[in-house]
């Protein structure tokens, strides 16, 4: 009988662990990013009565007779499937949707790894977890010629900080000259002729002819200071050749000052013709009215002189409204950082109080061949073990099976309430059938002792 009591003791710790797991599970049923866990049973040992034997000329087969020796837990597995995205608005709650997790430093420059991404920014502009600890990716970044940018992913991830990267202060962003400006829009074919050929326009002009149109454009200059430069266009003369009419304006850039741009060098003015067809399509490849110029402006204040390559190619005439506009014009002023933002690839762009944006970093995402052999360590995180595979330096997300980032959304716990109350049932059900073992027993050696009166 006393085996029966100790197969009875067994059964009971075995569901209490159950039990215990259930209701961890149903406690952080609300904890981000947290994944549940189930327990396995199974026998243990068992006592044999006798073994088996081998069927004989005149008998049959014996088949082993055994007692079990009660129950234990086979295991305490985690449940790594996906929790359902919660949308939060914050820009600084991420999610990684899809497989990997978050890279963080713990505390003592250790490698951890968690899926929730409730993070923020310390007063140091590191990003932090909830608990401080801080989360990991890549800051070193190579412009490219066609003016795009890489990320350099071959180190090591470190800790990611808003404020400064490649040992450059992010708070700021030095203002860049104007080199080149595209003008589009129409030209009114309707506007009146101010010349019967090209050279009469500077006559008529000096006469204090009004311009058709005025283009007013903004250029910043090398050290982040603001111009304001007016390109006037007058319509010219027309001209009828072969049965082809063909009709220019002329333009000139006027500076602040209300004078015409000259080269300070040459003297020269910053002035051109542009030539259309009688279908109110730009004429290109006529030396004589070119559709692309430099115009040099000399700022003053200490500034670098200005070249900005002025390409009119997108323009039309046809007889509506003349609207011609700046539809591109680089450069920018100084800028102090005011916030930032993470796309879907995991990259932080500054962004900066001037418009301008700015790569910070990428985060860092980890996969491991088997997600549910790391070790929970508490505060949502994980560290790596021997059975779930090394922490091999991570990738970009959306890079080697890493998942993309939900920005502004927290994935949730994937505990399912209603599984988890039958769990506890069944759980329950075998706790007091084998506390029932307990007290059988107990009752047969009550009757045992009793045999001796």
């Amino acid at each position: 009988m006393m085996p029966s009591l100790y197969t009875g003791v067994t059964a009971m710790n075995s569901n209490q662990m159950k039990i215990d797991v259930i209701s961890n599970n149903i406690a952080n049923a609300n904890t981000i990013g947290y994944k549940y866990q189930t327990v396995s049973f199974s026998d243990v040992l068992n006592q044999e009565i006798h073994g088996a034997s081998a069927p004989q000329d005149d008998i049959g087969g014996v088949n082993p007779m055994q007692v079990g020796l009660g129950v234990g837990v086979a295991s305490v597995s985690t449940v790594t499937t996906m929790g359902s995205l919660q949308y939060t608005g914050n820009p600084t709650d991420l999610a990684i949707s899809g497989d990997g997790y978050f890279v963080v430093h713990s505390p003592g420059g250790e490698y951890n790894f968690t899926r929730a991404g409730n993070f923020g920014v310390d007063a140091s502009g590191n990003l932090v977890t909830a608990e401080g600890y801080q989360v990991c990716g890549w800051q070193d970044v190579e412009d490219q010629a066609d003016g795009t940018y890489v990320f350099d992913t071959t180190g090591d991830p470190e800790p990611i900080n808003i404020f400064e990267s490649g040992g450059e202060s992010n708070r700021t962003i030095p203002p860049n000259a104007t080199t080149e400006a595209n003008i589009s829009g129409n030209l009114n074919s309707s506007a009146t002729q101010k010349g019967d050929a090209m050279n009469d326009i500077g006559t008529a002009i000096t006469d204090g002819e009004t311009p058709d149109y005025v283009m007013p454009m903004t250029v910043v200059d090398s050290l982040g200071a603001v111009h304001e430069v007016d390109v006037e266009y007058y319509m010219c003369y027309s001209e009828t050749s072969s049965g082809t009419t063909e009709t220019s304006y002329y333009w000139r850039a006027v500076g602040e000052d209300g004078n015409p741009i000259t080269d300070s060098v040459t003297g020269d003015a910053s002035e051109g013709y542009v030539k259309f067809d009688s279908e109110g399509n730009l004429i290109e490849g006529d030396s004589d009215y070119p559709t692309s110029t430099t115009i040099p402006i000399s700022p003053g204040g200490g500034a670098a002189p200005l070249e900005i390559d002025m390409d009119f190619s997108s323009l039309t005439m046809y007889g509506s409204e003349s609207n011609v506009l700046p539809t591109h014009v680089d450069g920018n002023t100084a800028g102090e950082l005011t916030d930032f933002s993470v796309d879907s690839n995991g990259v932080i762009m500054g962004v900066y109080s001037n418009g301008q944006q700015k790569p910070i970093g990428v985060l860092c995402i980890a996969n491991f061949s088997n997600p549910s052999g790391l070790e929970k360590s508490g505060h949502n995180i994980y560290q790596a073990t021997q059975n779930s595979g090394s922490f091999d330096g991570g990738n970009p997300p959306g890079v080697g099976g890493a998942g993309i980032i939900g920005v502004g959304t927290l994935e949730m716990s994937n505990v399912d309430l209603s599984r988890e109350y039958s769990e506890l049932i069944v759980a329950q059900r075998g706790f007091q059938a084998s506390s029932s073992i307990i007290s059988t027993v107990d009752e047969l050696l009550q009757d045992l002792i009793n045999l001796k009166r």
